[in-house]
């Protein structure tokens, strides 16, 4: 799966909290065999996804 989410402030920065949610998210897709791909948070008509800055995700 691929998790979207915006900030209403247009900042796509992720916070600490997006991180921690991030992990979160990734460890219960493990007991259900479901693989998240990356979490994307839009913003200002931008996105940053928190896989290819390696926030949350473990390393390759």
């Amino acid at each position: 799966i691929i998790i979207i989410h915006n900030h209403p402030s247009g900042d796509p920065s992720p916070s600490p909290d997006d991180v921690a949610i991030t992990k979160a998210i990734i460890d219960a897709g493990k007991l259900l065999d479901i693989q998240v791909l990356d979490h994307l948070i839009i913003g200002q008509g931008r996105f940053i996804s928190l896989n290819r800055r390696g926030l949350g995700f473990p390393a390759s």
